[in-house]
C-alpha cells in the first residue's frame, strides 16, 4: 500500500444509513428554495417519491419534477431537461436513481450555469468554474457518481460514451439510503456490484505516480494514492463479502447496506485514483453490444487481472489476504492468484456471465474493439501495465474462449 502521497476529493456533505432520505428536504433547503429532480419514470411512480416531494415542501422547497432520464444518458435527455426547466430557475439539482440520473443533474446543473455546447466540456478539468449544488441519492449501489467528479453521457456523433471529469462536478451533498435500493432487481443488484467491485479492484492496482506538488491541480485521476487505497481496500472487502447475499435476498438490508457502503468508497477510490483497462475495454463494448455498463464491467475484470497480474502481484496479494482467499503464508504470487480465482468465482455466482461470446461480442468485433480502446487515454495510460491494441485483443481473446 502506498504511503507516500494521496489525494481524496469528496461532497461537502455525505450521509449515510438506512432511512437518511429523509433528510433531502432539510439538506436542499440549506442550498435554495427552489430543486428540479432528476429521475426515471419507475422512481417517479414510487410511494417513496411522494414521501420525498412532501419532505422537500415541509421545508419551503419549490420543485419541478423531470421524470425522463434514459439510460445510457443520451446528449438530446440533457438538453431537453435544461430547455424544459431553465425558466424556473432551480437552485439546487437533486439526482434521484441509478447513475444516469445522478449524471443528468450533474451536467444540467452544468449547462445551466456555463455556456454551451457541452463538448466544450468533454475530457478533464474543462469546467471552468463551479456548477449549481447538486444532492445525488443513489438507488443502485454501482457507479458511486454520488461521489465522483465524472459525468459520462452518450452523443451520438461519437462512437463511444463521454466522459466529463472535473472536481466541480463532484455533488455537494451525497444522501445514500440502502432501503432505497431494497427494490432493485437481482440482475441489475449483480451487475452494479461487479461495477463498483472494478472500481475499487482498479483504483487499488491503478499506476503509482511520482508525487508531483502540481498533480492534483492538473490531473483528476492521480493513480494509485494512500487515500484511494484506504477506500479502495474497505470497498473490496465489503462487497466481496455482500454482494452474493445481497443479490440473492434483495431484503436483506444488512447486506445491501454493505454492498452500497463498498460502492460509495469504491466512488471515494476511483474519484481520484482512476480505473483502467476493464473500464477502457468495456466503452467499445457497450457502444458494440448495447448491454449494460457494469455487466460488460464484470466480465472483463478477471481477464483484465490476468493480464495485469506480473504488475500487480504486489496489490493482488493484499486483496486476496484482505478477503480470506489466501493466507499469510502464501506467497505474493500465490496470493495473488488466489484472490483472482475468488473474484471469477464470486461474479459466476452472481450470474455474471464468463465469457464476451454470452453479451454479443463476436470474433470479427475484436480488432476494431482494440483499437477503440486505446481512445479512453486517461484508463488506457492508468493501468499498471502498459496497454496497446496488441495486448488489449490478448485480453479479448481469453474472454471469448469460455463459452
Amino acid at each position: 500500500m502506498r504511503l507516500d502521497y494521496g489525494v481524496t476529493r469528496a461532497p461537502a456533505r455525505l450521509i449515510f444509513g438506512p432511512g437518511q432520505r429523509r433528510s433531502i428536504g432539510k439538506a436542499a433547503a440549506s442550498l435554495g428554495e427552489r430543486a428540479l429532480i432528476c429521475t426515471d419514470a419507475r422512481f417517479a411512480d414510487l410511494p417513496v417519491m411522494k414521501e420525498i416531494l412532501a419532505d422537500l415542501a415541509s421545508h419551503g422547497v419549490q420543485t419541478r419534477l423531470f421524470s425522463e432520464t434514459q439510460a445510457e444518458l443520451p446528449l438530446d435527455n440533457i438538453l431537453a431537461c435544461v430547455d424544459q426547466h431553465r425558466d424556473f430557475a432551480p437552485q439546487v439539482l437533486i439526482g434521484i436513481g441509478g447513475g444516469s440520473c445522478v449524471d443528468l443533474a450533474k451536467l444540467v446543473s452544468l449547462l445551466l450555469v456555463h455556456p454551451g455546447p457541452l463538448s466544450l466540456y468533454y475530457g478533464e478539468f474543462k469546467v471552468p468554474g463551479p456548477i449549481l449544488p447538486v444532492i445525488a441519492v443513489p438507488t443502485t449501489s454501482g457507479t458511486g457518481a454520488e461521489v465522483t467528479p465524472v459525468a459520462v453521457l452518450g452523443d451520438s456523433g461519437r462512437t463511444m460514451k463521454v466522459g466529463i471529469s472535473s472536481p466541480e462536478l463532484i455533488p455537494h451533498t451525497a444522501i445514500c439510503d440502502p432501503e432505497l435500493t431494497a427494490t432493485c432487481p437481482r440482475g441489475l443488484t449483480a451487475i452494479s456490484g461487479a461495477d463498483a467491485l472494478t472500481h475499487a479492484i482498479e483504483a487499488f492496482a491503478a499506476k503509482s505516480r511520482p508525487a508531483d506538488p502540481e498533480m492534483a491541480m492538473s490531473r483528476v485521476f492521480v493513480g494509485k494514492n494512500a487515500l484511494s487505497d484506504h477506500y479502495a481496500l474497505t470497498a473490496i472487502k465489503l462487497i466481496f463479502a455482500n454482494l452474493e447475499r445481497a443479490t440473492n435476498a434483495g431484503d436483506d438490508i444488512d447486506a445491501r447496506s454493505s454492498v452500497m457502503l463498498g460502492a460509495t468508497y469504491a466512488g471515494l477510490a476511483f474519484g481520484s485514483a482512476g480505473t483502467s483497462a476493464a473500464h477502457a475495454i468495456q466503452y467499445p463494448i457497450g457502444a458494440q453490444t448495447s448491454t449494460a455498463h457494469g455487466l460488460g464491467i464484470g466480465v472483463l475484470l478477471p481477464y483484465t487481472m490476468d493480464f495485469n497480474l506480473p504488475a500487480a502481484t504486489t496489490e493482488y496479494a493484499e486483496i486476496g489476504r484482505a478477503i480470506g482467499a489466501a493466507s499469510a503464508t502464501d506467497s505474493d504470487l500465490e496470493a495473488a492468484e488466489k484472490a483472482i480465482a475468488a473474484i471469477r468465482a464470486l461474479l459466476a455466482k452472481v450470474g455474471i456471465p464468463v465469457s464476451l461470446r454470452e453479451i454479443g461480442i463476436q470474433d470479427e468485433h475484436l480488432e476494431s474493439i482494440s483499437t477503440l480502446s486505446m481512445g479512453a487515454a486517461r484508463l488506457v495510460e492508468n493501468n499498471p501495465r502498459p496497454l496497446d491494441p496488441a495486448s488489449i485483443k490478448s485480453i479479448l481473446t481469453q474472454a471469448m474462449k469460455a463459452a
